[in-house]
């Protein structure tokens, strides 16, 4: 695992980006050198490695997919007017919104420009797939932000907006994986599944990790979804299951258009508490992850003890504090 980070950071370091105008570029480079858990192309290289051992001959389009990520980030950023990414500015706060735009622009063209490196037999099911990919990511932010004057988002509305935002370009990463291995589309629809059982819990978790993390190994502000009233798993199992003055007290905070932010942060996690909410979330995380390791367990791979890797590598996002 510390191979493939390593050569993925390495592989990053080597793009190549054209150089004027320079504050078209610079925030590129700062957004993409701020790290992160480099999750999607992992997962690429992961699902390459069950059927084939050369994954180093991936590494540029297994990139795509983190700089498509990233792109969608410094985007999102904006949206949620968020003051930080990884613990340091977001790219929109230390230059300005109109830049930040602009740079995430270039970097969707960059992602493509990775994808060319790819045999000439793969590119066109992979450029189909990835532009379907990007298409989902962009209904699920779409759906995100439509829930934001919905007083009422069901679990089930929830989970479809999650696996279009963030789980789908897990999903697809692990299929880039199988697709560039050759595989059939029988398996690589498979990985895709898996791999979209994996997003959904993840997301759950960061969902959690929001309210109940600690903000310095969460590497942004803590309680940013209450203050923002964001429709999360958390919430929404919130409004379902509140009654009397637990009831009254939350529609007060979701109501309140001037309040001090802590006292909101802290009044809806005693909230959570008496609800259960936090171990119903964990619940929920632990049956998508279990769903994905069934998925896994029913296909069998060429290089069948990296499915041991794989195995181990869910295992920490299962587990993760960040």
């Amino acid at each position: 695992m510390q191979k493939l980070l390593e050569a993925i950071e390495n592989e990053i370091k080597q793009i190549e980006y054209r150089t004027q105008p320079p504050e078209l570029y610079a925030p590129i480079i700062y957004l993409m050198d701020l790290g992160g858990k480099r999750l999607r192309p992992l997962l690429a290289l992961l699902g390459y490695s069950l059927f084939k051992s050369d994954w180093e001959t991936i590494l540029k389009p297994a990139l795509s997919v983190e700089i498509f990520h990233n792109f969608t980030l410094m985007h999102d950023d904006i949206m949620d007017n968020a003051p930080l990414r990884r613990g340091k500015l977001t790219v929109h706060e230390k230059w300005n919104t109109n830049t930040a735009i602009l740079s995430g622009d270039v970097m969707l063209v960059q992602a493509y420009q990775q994808l060319l490196s790819v045999e000439p037999r793969f590119l066109g099911k992979i450029i189909k797939r990835f532009n379907e990919c990007a298409a989902e990511v962009c209904e699920g932010q779409q759906l995100d932000m439509n829930f934001e004057n919905q007083s009422i988002v069901k679990e089930n509305e929830y989970i479809e907006m999650i696996r279009l935002k963030t789980a789908v370009l897990l999903g697809f990463s692990l299929e880039l994986g199988g697709i560039l291995a050759g595989e059939n589309e029988d398996v690589t629809n498979q990985l895709r599944n898996f791999g979209e059982k994996i997003g959904i819990g993840f997301q759950l978790k960061d969902d959690w990790l929001d309210v109940f993390g600690e903000a310095q190994k969460v590497g942004k502000q803590v309680g940013g979804d209450i203050i923002a009233n964001k429709k999360t798993f958390l919430l929404i199992k919130a409004i379902e299951q509140t009654k009397g003055e637990n009831k009254k007290k939350l529609n007060d905070w979701l109501e309140a258009k001037n309040f001090d932010k802590d006292k909101k942060i802290e009044a809806m996690i005693n909230i959570y508490n008496q609800c259960g909410i936090s171990q119903q979330t964990l619940d929920k995380i632990e049956t998508y992850f279990k769903e994905a390791f069934e998925i896994l367990d029913n296909l069998h791979f060429t290089q069948e003890e990296n499915k041991t890797h794989l195995k181990n590598f869910i295992e920490i996002l299962l587990h993760r504090q960040n």
